[in-house]
């Protein structure tokens, strides 16, 4: 049986914020790093480091976007870090049994600096779970609901990377690339929680019947997008929207893993390899655009 540690940095988190809330942003902003993170340093690490392979300067997203909301979000940010360590360990036992996986992992709720609500990545040298409270107030996703959705959802990375990882499957990159690991961890959210929940619609109610509508017309931008070697951020970023919709790119995504689990189980196609991820996904969008 896999086991699951919980890292809640929350206290410290309001223990530092407690002292500083009055104070200047810059000096918030460095009581953040040199007081708070400096207890994790490979946390504060991955977040500087994901702003800099963007050429993004963290300071800058912290000073304007993070910090001088972080008042207003507390009340959303204690709720959602009461009702994680209520979810986070049934769900990742359930997913256990849903997906059949057997790894231990590691969740870290903290404050950050906007890196997102959910990261799979690694922590401690374990597979682990990043749950950004500042992020997941922001996206307004405290309830149990969309917690649920949320944490499904980075499982289902984390089995993704897991599954590749005992193959020796490499991992690739790109627009397709991301279209492909983010609809398989959507359709995991789905398989865990045993409906289909999309976490991304909690604030939206029309959200899913839009993305249906439209399906064909996102396929088609997704391609064009592609084709230009733009960014397709618009389609993922929670700070990013297309045509006034957030996160549509999971929709889509999604859609195309469960066309292709009419010919290949959720753990083939978990595996396929990059050339056919780029050439599956990329006939399969042409074919939602006709």
């Amino acid at each position: 049986m896999s086991n699951l540690k919980i890292i809640d940095t929350f206290p410290e988190f309001l223990k530092i914020y407690k002292e500083s809330k009055t104070k200047p942003i810059g000096k918030q902003i460095e009581l953040w790093e040199l007081v708070y993170m400096s207890q994790w340093p490979e946390l504060l690490e991955k977040q500087e480091k994901d702003y800099s392979s963007q050429n993004i300067n963290w300071r800058e997203i912290a000073e304007k976007k993070i910090f001088p909301f972080l008042g207003d979000k507390l009340p959303a940010m204690s709720k959602a870090r009461d009702n994680l360590n209520t979810l986070c360990a049934p769900l990742f036992n359930k997913a256990q049994k849903s997906l059949g996986f057997d790894f231990d992992a590691v969740f870290v709720i903290y404050v950050g600096i906007g890196c997102g609500a959910g990261w799979a990545t690694t922590f401690g040298n374990s597979p682990a779970i990043l749950l950004g409270l500042e992020n997941i107030a922001e996206s307004g996703w405290s309830e149990p609901e969309s917690l649920s959705g949320l944490i499904a959802h980075e499982i289902g990375h984390l089995v993704h990377n897991y599954w590749r990882a005992k193959a020796n499957s490499s991992i690739g990159s790109g627009p397709l690339w991301q279209l492909y690991t983010e609809g398989f961890a959507q359709r995991c959210e789905h398989i865990i929680l045993g409906k289909n929940t999309w976490h991304q619609a909690t604030n939206d109610k029309d959200w899913l019947s839009w993305c249906e509508d439209y399906k064909s017309w996102l396929a088609a931008e997704f391609l064009r997008l592609v084709d230009a070697e733009k960014s397709v951020s618009p389609f993922f970023g929670s700070w990013f929207y297309i045509q006034g919709r957030k996160e549509c790119g999971y929709f889509l995504g999604h859609e195309l893993i469960k066309k292709f689990e009419a010919n290949a189980t959720i753990m083939e196609i978990a595996l396929w390899r990059k050339e056919k991820v780029e050439d599956r996904f990329m006939s399969g969008l042409k074919s939602i655009t006709r």
